[in-house]
């Protein structure tokens, strides 16, 4: 079993940095998508990303080996490579059709159907704490939706079919991190997202039109090298932070992914209006959004302080 290393700043400070690349990213993603469609936008991200990862483990001749998975670990690849892709690629389709904010507060879902998940499949526990965290996130996104609800239930617009594929894209990164969580007792963290990431390109490589860069203009150029670099420096980040930090208070830390990205999309309104539009929101759906994030942390928080509750009555007993 894994062990932290207990430095719990440097695992703060990685998850932060962590949290701030993943909440900008749909901001700069927003621009690219204006040119490019979302299928090559993701091609783009992969193949950089998933080059610049073989290119390390290869001077390190730390290439991963398959023969040792067997069947079932290329199936457990095959499902992680699938789920990526479509998370990737549904993410972004959502994000045509909504604004960063609401998109980043809906994909937030995605980490709790992974808890769900895991229950399934690794038969781990789930506390009463984490059912309350649940009911916090639930009554937040109710909240966050009171200004569209009738618009979200009551036809499918293009304002629901985002929502919809946003989850969709929760849903298969779900599957994603399963497969992940069962290769990594097989391979590290750093080939397990290699071999992902160049599966996931090689798969998007016949609907893929790089060409469509050259469309580009120089900003927007930019931008896509900035979500390419995002998307290898916010894993790498994460992975570390695992490594200094406990995995529940490392995903309560980046449960404030949305709140960066409204934070963050104010700030680019205001110095940019030319090319970002502000969230269109009231009180209570920006109270909603902050109940999503305390449910979400809440949920991850909830065995450790279980654990160090009982701890501490143990001591004085």
């Amino acid at each position: 079993m894994h062990v932290s290393t207990g430095r719990w700043q440097l695992g703060l400070f990685l998850s932060l940095v962590t949290a701030v690349l993943w909440g900008i990213l749909p901001i700069k993603l927003k621009e690219v998508l204006k040119v490019m469609d979302p299928v090559t936008v993701t091609w783009f991200r992969l193949v950089v990303s998933g080059g610049m990862l073989l290119v390390w483990l290869a001077a390190r001749r730390q290439l991963p080996a398959f023969r040792p998975l067997g069947k079932r670990g290329i199936g457990l690849v095959l499902a992680a490579v699938l789920g990526l892709v479509g998370n990737y690629v549904f993410y972004l389709i959502g994000l045509k059709m909504l604004t960063p904010g609401t998109t980043q507060l809906v994909i937030q879902i995605a980490p709790i159907l992974l808890l769900l998940g895991s229950l399934f499949f690794f038969k781990e526990s789930f506390s009463i704490g984490q059912g309350l965290g649940l009911l916090v996130l639930i009554s937040g996104f109710g909240l966050f939706f009171n200004q569209r609800i009738e618009e979200l239930f009551g036809s499918l617009g293009v304002y629901t079919q985002g929502i919809l594929i946003v989850v969709l894209a929760a849903f298969v990164w779900t599957s994603y991190g399963l497969a992940q969580k069962q290769l990594l007792t097989q391979w590290t963290s750093i080939q397990v997202m290699m071999v992902i990431y160049l599966g996931c390109a090689l798969l998007l490589t016949p609907w893929a039109h790089p060409l469509e860069a050259l469309n580009l203009s120089a900003l927007q150029a930019w931008l896509l090298f900035a979500c390419c670099l995002n998307t290898l420096v916010a894993y790498g980040a994460f992975a570390e932070a695992l490594a200094h930090w406990e995995a529940s208070r490392v995903s309560a830390t980046l449960a404030i992914t949305p709140l960066v990205t409204f934070v963050s999309v104010a700030l680019a309104a205001s110095l940019w209006p030319d090319y970002v539009h502000p969230e269109s929101l009231n009180g209570l759906a920006y109270l909603g959004a902050f109940l999503v994030v305390t449910g979400s942390a809440l949920t991850a928080l909830a065995p450790s302080l279980l654990r160090s509750y009982r701890a501490r009555r143990a001591l004085s007993s």
